[in-house]
């Protein structure tokens, strides 16, 4: 049963999240096998297919291979860095459309950069094991804004007489 916030808006339960995904793809780009297999498990019990890439190259390839919906992208990767990861994805006509969240262990003191990077939203790991409903909803907000992206791009324009 949905609840309201503080602030008004509906608070979803994490059931509730986890029906909304309508079999989006998703690419899990983490190099702990535990973290890894955990968020993976969450995703897929929340209806999303999941690819996962245990390094940085091995996910822009899987990435232009695939074309997911949205990259879930540590920082602290084997080959290539998180950060090399989503300025190469951005910089890609292919690719640069599809939503990058950021993981990360570290503070968020590098916010501002990945998101001027073009980075969708920034998330750091320690809060997301305790409540993964956190990663569903963001994903949810990326993919949902997305989606309306693409419906405004491919709308013809209108002509004013």
């Amino acid at each position: 049963m949905n609840q309201a916030s503080a602030d008004g808006d509906e608070v979803k339960t994490f059931q509730e999240l986890e029906l909304s995904a309508a079999m989006e793809t998703i690419l899990l780009v983490e190099d702990s096998k535990f973290l890894r297999i955990a968020t993976e498990r969450v995703l897929t019990k929340a209806g999303y297919q999941v690819i996962c890439a245990g390094d940085g190259e091995e996910a822009l390839s899987l990435t232009t291979s695939s074309l997911p919906d949205l990259v879930v992208l540590d920082m602290l990767l084997p080959k290539l860095s998180g950060p090399e990861v989503l300025r190469a994805l951005k910089k890609n006509a292919l690719t640069a459309h599809i939503p990058v969240l950021v993981l990360s262990s570290l503070s968020q003191k590098n916010e501002d950069t990945l998101l001027k990077d073009g980075a969708a939203a920034f998330l750091e790991k320690g809060p997301l094991l305790e409540n993964p409903s956190l990663l569903l909803k963001t994903i949810k907000t990326a993919l949902t804004k997305k989606t309306a992206a693409c419906s405004a791009s491919a709308s013809p324009a209108k002509v004013n007489s």
